[in-house]
This record gives C-alpha cells, structure tokens and sequence, in this order.
C-alpha cells in the first residue's frame, strides 16, 4: 500500500512535472477505485457528487461526514487524492486551518479552501487571512500537503474577473500552491489568469466541454478538474433508463450496461 508521504509527493510531481493532467472526481469509494484501475493519476472528491450520495444538496454534508468520505477514499486507492474541502468548514482563519490538519490526517494528498462561505463571499481580507492560515499550519505537516485556494466569484454569479485574479495574486501571496477560480469561460479568461499568476493553475472543464486537454496544456493550465461531472453523468444515464422503462417498458439500455467482469477487474 502507497504510504501518505508517497502519494503527496507524486502529488507534487504532478504538478511540478509541466505536463497537464486532468483530475478525476469519484463520488464514492468504489468509483475512486474503479478510476483509479482506469489509469488516473490523481483523484478529486466532489463535494456535489458525495453529498449526491447522501441524498442531499452540495454544502449540506458535515464536518464529520466529510472526514470519513476523505478517509474512505484513501484508504481504497494508492494515488493522491486532493479534497474538495468547501470552506474549511468554519469562518474563521484558525477553525478553518484546524479543520485543514484534520483533513490532512486522513491520508489526503491536498485540499482545496473556498473563499464562499455557503451564502456569500467572503470579504477580501478574510479570504486572505483564511489562506495563509491554512498555508502556515500546513507548513508544519511532515510532508508537503497540497493547498489550493479557490475563488469564487465566477461560480457564484459575480461575473468580476479582475477581483478573481485580485484574490488568486492574494492567495498566491498567502502561500497558495494551487490557484483555482471555477467558473473560467473561455481560453481568452484563462490567459489574462495565467498571465497574472505564476502558482499551477486548475481548471473546471465543465464550461468549457469543447475544449480538449492538449488545448488547456497549449495555454499552460496545470490541472483539469470535472467536477461533479462524471457524477451527474451517470445520474443522467439513470434517468434515461429509468424514463425509457416506465414509458415504453424497455430494457434495451441494459445493453450499453458495463459486464460485471469489467467491474470486477477495476475493483481488484
């Protein structure tokens, strides 16, 4: 089994190699292992797929739940797993860089804090503080966790770009690895980003699906993300049988359906 300090540091490897890698996002512990045996690099937990899980909405899952996912997902696979760790789970610079360390005893390669609190952004400086809080307790780790600081903006509705860079400069400063603005639309945003920024850069491929990775990698993004994607596309592929069955009472979907010995050798 791949030891933590191992699998941060494929982590980093990663992300100093200048070659750009897309991150997946499984939902569970078996779909980490099943993408994992499809040949992944590095995986990504999805914050709107696992609470998909539960039966909820993205930001209702708790501390604790999230912990334990964390933990799960760990454990089954041997490759780095960076958390999609929301807020930190609390507002403040040090209950969030507390809850990081405990994020990080799970087994995590890296995190990434958002400066959205659940129901607004958070003010400029208290963004800020909250990364370099979490940047100086993840400094005294034994091995080098991975930070990434999101912003938010785009996601959020606040169609502001120059306040993105304007935090990801700030988070940069703070002691951000990873700089992470969801939301980016176009190759022309991604550019004014890089060029503002000299952190690795992840993108969220999910408003930009025409865009393939040799494109990203031509601009210099650093990480492709999916997001709750492939998460949502399997939810889609229910609901098309599903609809399919109860009105025409078909089961020819099941034809596409994966045979379980395929299964089976992606979870050995």
């Amino acid at each position: 089994m791949t030891t933590q300090k191992e699998k941060v540091a494929a982590f980093n490897e990663l992300h100093n190699s200048g070659e750009t890698f897309i991150i997946a996002n499984p939902w569970d512990a078996g779909s980490a292992r099943m993408l994992q045996g499809l040949g992944f690099k590095a995986l990504a937990t999805t914050s709107a797929g696992f609470a998909q899980t539960l039966g909820r909405l993205d930001g209702q899952v708790s501390l604790e739940e999230k912990l334990a996912h964390c933990r799960e997902l760990c454990e089954v696979t041997d490759i780095p797993i960076n958390a999609d760790f929301e807020n930190g789970f609390a507002d403040s610079p040090e209950a969030c860089a507390e809850n990081l360390i405990k994020a990080a005893n799970c087994g995590l390669a890296g995190a990434s804090i958002e400066d959205y609190s659940g129901s607004e952004l958070y003010e400029f400086e208290l963004a800020v503080d909250r990364i370099a809080a979490c940047a100086e307790a993840r400094s005294k780790l034994p091995y080098d966790f991975m930070l990434t600081a999101r912003a938010e903006n785009l996601l959020r509705g606040v169609d502001d770009l120059d306040d993105t860079i304007k935090r990801l400069q700030a988070f940069e400063a703070a002691g951000a690895d990873v700089l992470y603005a969801p939301g980016l639309r176009n190759s022309e945003q991604i550019k004014t980003v890089l060029e503002s920024v000299s952190k690795s850069l992840n993108v969220l491929s999910a408003f930009m699906p025409d865009m393939k990775l040799s494109e990203y990698a031509e601009l210099g993004v650093c990480r492709v993300s999916i997001g709750g994607g492939l998460a949502n596309y399997i939810i889609a592929a229910t609901i098309a049988a599903s609809e399919d069955m109860l009105a025409n009472g078909s089961f020819e979907w099941m034809k596409d359906a994966t045979p379980g010995a395929t299964i089976s050798k992606l979870l050995s």
